[in-house]
């Protein structure tokens, strides 16, 4: 034999059959042991390498065997068989390395279901065998407590948002499985985009295997998620409270079925333009989920008054929040809601354009609404008079009504609203053209003592009526009035309005220009309290005699001025500010006609500390006011230098070194 292979002494290796060139590598050996034969003195120690003994000749014989013997990688095997490996890792720590080496190990790990991980199971039958608590493997240390809790909200929740590029099944899968040892992510938020998005059912699917703890899933802009998808998340996440799906075209009744059946802890359900979904998953959710507290439907097509009746009855005992926005929905609906609605504290309905007087006047009927506090009505033509006053008397504990868009609605419907709400604290008009100022103060003289808050926002019938100011009693529990862009609102109203609310203590008048000082003035020696909030914004008619008169008057209360867009407003206010203010926190300037002079005399006020300063669009501010501001930089924490012209970005650059804890915008 020695002859043969010629290769002299005793210590020889006798093969038959093929040969291989990788001799030390043993997963080939094993595999080539049906055609190799290798035999040795057991009390001798082979001498020879592989390539002593392999030739070129040899292997042009075997193309097919050097051909695998290149690709002697593990990587090389089936999924299958991969994947029988990869979940007989004993520890999730190695399962996040493992996890680390490639796209492939990454998805077939985060594809382990719970009933397959071996770990698991180990565990399992470790517990049953002892409830002795086990000693701590040194090798595998424990997170530390603040790496878990950087990734902890509030609620002990781990919680995870991809946005745009960010969102891919590969990141999902990484989630899943560096979590799986915490029991996975409790809330998840997927903000995509119709082009950018790749978010696909493989990765939600690995939500669902690797996150059995999952509490809250948001969805935005996800195009290529499918009910399958959803699907995996029922299977998985049994515990499910939470659940927003927006412009989700693909997912169906199916997906909610499959979440009604297998998540019966979810609480609130929000579907916003998911144009696939209809009456059925909503019935099937109505059924299955009887804890429902908060409900959101807006901009579903497909929906009608089955669905949305079906799971207002049926989770009648427990459903809190009602938002109906632009469905196909009718009096039915309204009708449901007024006699299951017992639980009912908060309603918004929007844009629903099958809905008449009879549905708002039948659900306020029905009696049953009787936990209701807030409603808001927008946009829907059967908001009448009528209705109104069927929903006050129907709505004994309503506390806050919001009514926009409301052509229908007159100053007698809001009088005979206001009248029944013996409860009602605020009220907001907007878009009700039909309001005029004559039923404002007749509705604010009906209300009870407790009416905090009126608000008036772009209503045209709000005009200057011709009224004498003895005539008109006093409504002394109004606190808080706004009146924004109604431009026939002007100083003779503002004067009554002084008049008829003397205890005002929050004032905003946005964008009133035809208020000028001889409205301002009246208000405020009408005034019984003390102010703490005004907001004068885009009142281009007011000069410094009112906001010199303002603060002698409140300096001493006021926290909030906003003077932004008065272009009458100069450095005299400044000084008058700094001079009388002692509590106030937040000033706009923005647009004003000030100078450094006006910057150094807020700085150098002693008894100022102010938080937030606007300075946006001062053309006079220059860079030598920068010397003044870091005066005040113990108690600034907002500073806006937009559009000022005269202070480059090179110099705020350095000024915003200095001041590196405050929010510098320039």
């Amino acid at each position: 034999m020695a002859a043969l292979l010629n290769f002299p002494g005793d210590d020889e290796i006798r093969l038959r059959g093929m040969f291989c060139s990788h001799f030390m590598d043993s997963s080939l050996f094993l595999s080539l042991a049906p055609t190799v034969d290798v035999c040795y003195s057991s009390w001798k120690r082979s001498r020879v390498t592989a390539p002593s003994i392999i030739g070129e000749e040899l292997m042009k014989t075997a193309p097919l065997l050097k051909k695998q013997l290149t690709c002697c990688s593990i990587d090389a095997l089936p999924d299958e068989c991969l994947f029988e490996i990869l979940r007989r890792l004993p520890r999730s720590q190695e399962r996040s390395i493992a996890a680390c080496v490639s796209k492939r190990w990454l998805m077939l790990l985060s594809n382990i279901q719970p009933s397959e991980d071996m770990d698991v199971v180990q565990k399992g039958e470790n517990l049953l065998r002892s409830s002795r608590k086990p000693l701590p493997d040194l090798n595998y240390p424990e997170p530390l407590v603040s790496e878990l809790n950087s990734s902890i909200e509030s609620g002990g929740y781990i919680t995870r948002c991809l946005e745009a590029e960010e969102a891919t099944d590969v990141r999902l899968a990484a989630i899943a499985v560096s979590n799986s040892s915490r029991g996975g992510i409790g809330k998840l938020k997927i903000r995509g985009g119709n082009s950018t998005c790749k978010v696909t059912d493989a990765g939600l699917s690995a939500i669902g295997r690797g996150c059995p703890l999952l509490r809250v899933l948001s969805i935005w802009k996800v195009p290529l998620i499918t009910d399958a998808g959803l699907a995996a998340i029922a299977d998985g996440c049994p515990l499910l409270e939470n659940l927003d799906l927006c412009q989700c075209p693909l997912i169906s009744d199916k997906g909610l079925i499959a979440i009604a059946q297998k998540c019966p802890n979810l609480t609130s359900l929000t579907i916003d333009s998911c144009s696939s979904i209809c009456n059925d998953g909503l019935q099937a959710l109505g059924h299955g989920c009887s804890k429902l507290i908060s409900i959101s439907i807006k901009d579903c097509p497909l929906v009608g008054d089955k669905g949305v009746s079906s799971l207002v009855a049926h989770a009648s005992s427990s459903i809190m929040k009602i938002k109906l926005q632009n469905v196909n929905i009718s009096d039915v609906t309204l009708a449901v809601i007024g006699h299951y609605g017992k639980a009912v504290t908060n309603i918004s309905l929007n844009a629903l354009q099958n809905v008449s007087e009879r549905g708002f006047w039948v659900m306020g009927n029905a009696l049953n609404l009787v936990n209701l506090t807030s409603c808001t009505i927008s946009c829907c033509p059967g908001a009448t008079d009528r209705g109104l006053e069927a929903i006050a008397k129907g709505c004994p504990r309503l506390k806050m009504m919001c009514i926009k868009r409301s052509p229908n609605l007159s100053d007698a419907g809001l009088k005979s609203f206001t009248g029944p709400a013996k409860m009602l604290e605020r009220l907001q008009l907007e878009e009700c053209n039909g309001i005029t100022l004559v039923g404002v103060f007749e509705s604010l003289l009906n209300c009870c003592s407790r009416f905090r808050g009126l608000a008036l926002v772009k209503c045209l019938g709000i005009k200057d009526i011709s009224c004498h100011l003895e005539e008109l009693p006093t409504c002394m529990s109004l606190k808080y009035l706004t009146i924004r862009d109604c431009p026939g609102f002007t100083s003779c109203s503002l004067s009554m309005v002084g008049k008829l609310c003397p205890s005002l203590q929050q004032i905003d008048l946005t964008r009133l220009v035809g208020v000028t000082d001889a409205g301002i003035l009246p208000l405020l020696e009408c005034s019984q309290s003390e102010l703490v909030k005004v907001n004068l914004e885009g009142c281009v008619s007011l000069s410094d005699a009112s906001i010199s008169s303002l603060v002698k008057a409140h300096g001493s209360s006021l926290k909030f001025l906003s003077l932004k867009g008065c272009k009458g407003i100069t450095d005299r206010s400044l000084l008058s500010i700094s001079a009388n203010c002692s509590v106030l926190k937040d000033l706009d300037v923005s647009c004003c006609s000030i100078s450094d002079f006006g910057v150094a005399a807020i700085a150098s006020a002693k008894q100022l500390n102010l938080r937030t300063l606007s300075l946006a669009g001062c053309a006079e501010v220059t860079k030598k006011s920068l010397s003044f501001l870091e005066k005040m930089k113990e108690s600034l924490e907002g500073l806006n230098l937009q559009q000022c012209k005269l202070i480059n970005t090179h110099v705020v650059g350095s000024f915003e070194e200095k001041l590196w804890w405050c929010d510098i915008l320039s």
